[in-house]
C-alpha cells in the first residue's frame, strides 16, 4: 500500500484491500486457535482448550473488529458474542466434550461465512500476504515458547503453520511447479523443525524463504539487484568452503548448517534475477544446493565425495554471477525482496500480536486513560439500566444491555488493561459472563444486584490499574493520614501532658507510673481493635462494601461530633479547666485504678477514632498505602516533637489555631468520607443513583475517592448538606454563641451595676 497521493478511486481500492487483508488474516488466526481448542477438548485438556479459545476473544478479534464492522456489522456482532462466550463457558464447565466441539464447529462456520463475503474476495496476492503474516506469527509464537518449552505458544506456532499451509494450497496451482515444489518442501521442513523443537532461527529462515518465494512469484522481474548480488555470491562460496572444512573435521552438523545458510539466506535472493536470464541454470544450482548437497551431508558421505560435489557447484555459480554482472538493469539499484507485495511492513501496524509487552500499573497512554474513564462511565449507566430492566421483568432487554456494557465498552477498557494485569482482565470477563448467565437463568434480583456490585468494584480496580495513582491523590492521602494521627495524637498528648504536669505541681508524682500503665494498655487496645477490624472486613466477603460504607458513615459521625467538641474547647482557659477537672477528680479519690483508667480512656478513645478513620480511608486509598504509612510516621514524629516542646521547654502551643486547623481538616475528611459512603450504598443498591456525568466533574478514580466527589446527584447533595451544617455550626459556635454570651455578660454587668447603684442610694438615704 503506497503512502503516496493517489486518485480517490485508487485510494479507496487500497483501503478496501487493506481492510480485507486484516480481516482475512485475523479470521485465519482465529481459526488456528479454534482448531487447537478443539484438539484440546478432544484430548480432555480443558485448560488448554480455554487458553486457545481465550486468545481470539481477548487479542485477535479486537484487532479486526473495526474493519469487520465496516464490512458487515451484524456478522461482526454475532462472531464477537460467540468468541466472548466460548472460553468462559469452557472455563465454567458449561461446555465440554461434544458440546464444546459442536460450538467450535459452529463458530468456524461463522468464519467461513465471513470469508465468503464479496468484500473479502481474495486473489493470489492477498492470500500470499495472508500466508506471510501467519508464518510471521508462527515464528513469533515459537520464539516466545522458547523452542517448545511453553506449551500454549508452542501449540500456537504449530497451529498457525498448519493454517498457513492450508491457505497456501488454495493458490498452489497458480504458482509455477518449481517454486511450488520448493514452498511445499519448506512447509514440510518447518513442520519437522517444530516437531523436533529445533532452534528458532532454523524456523525463521524457512519462513523467510517462503516469503521470498511468494514475493518473487508476484514480481519475478525483481529480486537481488545492483551490487548486492556480488556479496551474495561471495558469501555462498565462503559457506561452501566451510561445508568442506566441517565434513573433513567430522562435524557434519556444522556442515549442514552452513549449507542451509548458503541456500536460504543467500541463494534465495539470487533466484529471481538468475531465472530471468537462464531458468535452467537457476534450477540446477538450486537443486544441487538445496537437495543433493544436503542429502549427501545427512547421509554422511565421505569428505572427498562432498568436496568433489561442491567443486562442481562453483563453476555454475561463476556462470550465474557473470550473467548478472552483464545485466545493465541490475547496476546501481537496490534490493527489494518483497517487490510483489503491498507495503507489508506498514500494513502490519494494523495487526495485533498474541503476546504484547507487559506494562506496569499506570503505564498506559494518557489518551487511553481518558478513554477508559469514559467507557467505565458508560458501563455504570448500562449496568444501572440492566438492573432496572431486570427488576421490571424485561429479562431479554436486561441481557442485551449487559452484553452491550461488555462488548461495546468494557472490551475497550481491556485493550490497555490486559498488558497490565491479564489475570484481573479475565476475572472481569468472567464476572460479566456470570451476570448474563444469572439473568438468563432467571435468578432472583438480589443475586443479580450483588453480581452487578462486584462488577462495579472491578470497574474501579480497572481504572486504578490503567490510570495509576498520579501525584495529587497520593499527596492528599499523605496529608490526610498526617492530619488524622496529628489531631488524634495531639489531643492525647496534651491531655496526658496536662495530667502529668498537674500531678507534678500537686506533688502527686506517685501516680505518674499508673498513668503510663494506662497508656500502654491503650496502645494494646488500639492494636487489638485494628486487627479485629481487619478480621471483620476480611471475612465479610460479599458484605465488604456494606461494612466499608458503614465504617465511612461512622467516621463521618465521629468526625462531626469531635469537630464541634473541639470548637467548644478552643479557648485555652476552657481547655485547661477541662483537663484540671478530670485530674482533680482522680487525685481526690486516691485510687490508682482511676489514673490507669483515666489515661487509658483518654488515649484509647483517640486510638479507637484513629482506627475508624484509617480503616475508612484505606478502603478508598488503594495502591496509596505507602503514602498513608508515610503520613502516619510523619505525624507521630511531629507529635513527639510537640510533646517535647510542651514538657521540657515549657512552651505554650497556640491551641486555638491548632484546634481550629484540625477542625477544618476533620470537616474536609468527613465530607470526603460522606461522598464515598453514599457511593458505596449506591453500589450495593441501597440508594438510587442519578448520574450527572458531564455536569459534575469526573475526577480520576484515585482523586475521586480521596475527595469523595463522584458524578452522581446523591453523593453531591449529601456532601453539600454536610458542608452547610458545618458552616452553620461554625457560624453559631464561633460567631453567634460568643456574641450572645457577650450580650448576656453585658446585661448581667449592667444589672449588677444597677443593683449596686440602688444599694448606694438606699445607704445615702
Amino acid at each position: 500500500m503506497s503512502v503516496a497521493l493517489v486518485a480517490p478511486s485508487v485510494a479507496s481500492a487500497q483501503t478496501d484491500d487493506a481492510r480485507a487483508l486484516i480481516i482475512i488474516v485475523n479470521m485465519e488466526r482465529t481459526r488456528a486457535q479454534l482448531l487447537l481448542a478443539e484438539n484440546a477438548v478432544s484430548a480432555g485438556d480443558s485448560e488448554g482448550a480455554f487458553a486457545h479459545a481465550f486468545i481470539p476473544h481477548s487479542v485477535i478479534f479486537p484487532t479486526a473488529k473495526p474493519q469487520l464492522q465496516a464490512v458487515d456489522s451484524q456478522a461482526s456482532g454475532q462472531l464477537e458474542a460467540a468468541l466472548t462466550d466460548l472460553p468462559l463457558k469452557i472455563k465454567s464447565g458449561e461446555l465440554s466434550g461434544e458440546q464444546a466441539v459442536a460450538e467450535i464447529k459452529r463458530i468456524e462456520g461463522m468464519i467461513d461465512g465471513i470469508l465468503a463475503l464479496p468484500a473479502l474476495a481474495a486473489d493470489k496476492g492477498m492470500i500470499s500476504q495472508a500466508v506471510v503474516f501467519l508464518l510471521r506469527d508462527a515464528v513469533q509464537s515459537y520464539e516466545l515458547s522458547e523452542s517448545g518449552a511453553n506449551t500454549v505458544d508452542y501449540e500456537n506456532a504449530q497451529g498457525l503453520v498448519n493454517v498457513a499451509a492450508s491457505r497456501y494450497q488454495e493458490i498452489s496451482n497458480q504458482i509455477d511447479n518449481r517454486r511450488n515444489g520448493e514452498i511445499v518442501t519448506f512447509f514440510i521442513e518447518i513442520e519437522t523443525n517444530l516437531a523436533q523443537k529445533a532452534p528458532v532461527e532454523d524456523v525463521r529462515r524457512l519462513a523467510d524463504a517462503i516469503e521470498r518465494d511468494l514475493a518473487e512469484d508476484l514480481t519475478v522481474s525483481e529480486g537481488a539487484t545492483g551490487g548486492q548480488h556480488t556479496q551474495y555470491f561471495a558469501t555462498i562460496r565462503e559457506l561452501l568452503a566451510k561445508v568442506v572444512d566441517s565434513v573433513k573435521a567430522g562435524d557434519y552438523k556444522a556442515a549442514d548448517q552452513a549449507a542451509i545458510t548458503a541456500y536460504l539466506d543467500n541463494y534465495e535472493y539470487l533466484e529471481a534475477p538468475i531465472e530471468k536470464h537462464n531458468p535452467d541454470l537457476m534450477v540446477t544450482i538450486e537443486i544441487e544446493m538445496r537437495e543433493e548437497l544436503r542429502r549427501m551431508i545427512k547421509a554422511g558421505d565421505s569428505p572427498s565425495d562432498i568436496e568433489e560435489f561442491v567443486n562442481g557447484i562453483l563453476p555454475k555459480l561463476d556462470e550465474a554471477e557473470a550473467i548478472l554482472d552483464s545485466d545493465p538493469e541490475l547496476q546501481g539499484t537496490s534490493s527489494s525482496t518483497q517487490a510483489g507485495f503491498a507495503n507489508i511492513e506498514g500494513l502490519s501496524q494494523g495487526f495485533g500480536t498474541y503476546q504484547g509487552e507487559r506494562l506496569e500499573r499506570g503505564e498506559a497512554e494518557d489518551s487511553a486513560k481518558a478513554e477508559v474513564r469514559a467507557h467505565i462511565d458508560q458501563i455504570r449507566i448500562k449496568l444501572d439500566e440492566t438492573l432496572r430492566l431486570y427488576q421490571e421483568g424485561n429479562k431479554e432487554g436486561a441481557i442485551l444491555t449487559a452484553r452491550s456494557a461488555y462488548l461495546d465498552s468494557y472490551e475497550n477498557v481491556e485493550l490497555p488493561l490486559r498488558p497490565i494485569d491479564p489475570d484481573f482482565t479475565l476475572e472481569m470477563e468472567i464476572k460479566f459472563a456470570e451476570l448474563r448467565n444469572l439473568m438468563q437463568a432467571g435468578a432472583p434480583y438480589e443475586q443479580v444486584l450483588a453480581k452487578t456490585a462486584e462488577i462495579k468494584q472491578g470497574l474501579d480496580e480497572s481504572e486504578r490499574l490503567v490510570s495509576g495513582t498520579g501525584i495529587v491523590a497520593p499527596t492528599i492521602a499523605f496529608s490526610t493520614s498526617f492530619s488524622i494521627i496529628f489531631r488524634e495524637g495531639l489531643e492525647s498528648a496534651l491531655i496526658v501532658g496536662a495530667i502529668l504536669t498537674y500531678l507534678e505541681a500537686s506533688r502527686n508524682e506517685r501516680f505518674k507510673k499508673h498513668v503510663y500503665y494506662g497508656i500502654v494498655l491503650a496502645f494494646a487496645g488500639t492494636a487489638a481493635t485494628w486487627f479485629a477490624a481487619e478480621y471483620i472486613i476480611d471475612i465479610s466477603g460479599a458484605g465488604r462494601e456494606m461494612i466499608e460504607a458503614i465504617a465511612g458513615i461512622s467516621a463521618v459521625a465521629v468526625l462531626f461530633w469531635v469537630s464541634f467538641w473541639i470548637l467548644n474547647k478552643v479557648e485555652t482557659k476552657k481547655w485547661i479547666e477541662f483537663v484540671k477537672a478530670k485530674v482533680w477528680k482522680a487525685t481526690t479519690t486516691g485510687s490508682v485504678m482511676v489514673f490507669v483508667m483515666l489515661s487509658f480512656f483518654t488515649v484509647y478513645r483517640e486510638g479507637f477514632e484513629t482506627v475508624l478513620f484509617y480503616q475508612a480511608m484505606l478502603s478508598f486509598a488503594k495502591y496509596m498505602e505507602w503514602y498513608v504509612a508515610a503520613g502516619l510516621i510523619s505525624g507521630l514524629g511531629v507529635i513527639v516533637g510537640t510533646t517535647f516542646v510542651v514538657r521540657k521547654l515549657g512552651k505554650r502551643l497556640p491551641l486555638r489555631v491548632l484546634f481550629g486547623l484540625t477542625m477544618g481538616i476533620g470537616a474536609y475528611m468527613s465530607i470526603a468520607f460522606m461522598g464515598n459512603a453514599v457511593r458505596e450504598f449506591q453500589e450495593i443498591g441501597y440508594l438510587p443513583t442519578t448520574h450527572m456525568i458531564g455536569t459534575i466533574p469526573r475526577l480520576d478514580i484515585n482523586l475521586a475517592t480521596m475527595t469523595g466527589i463522584h458524578p452522581t446527584l446523591e453523593t453531591v447533595v449529601a456532601q453539600v448538606i454536610l458542608l452547610a451544617v458545618y458552616l452553620a455550626g461554625s457560624l453559631y459556635v464561633l460567631v453567634l454563641k460568643p456574641r450572645r454570651q457577650k450580650l448576656v455578660e453585658s446585661a448581667r454587668k449592667s444589672r449588677a451595676d444597677l443593683v449596686e447603684k440602688a444599694d448606694i442610694d438606699v445607704e445615702d438615704h
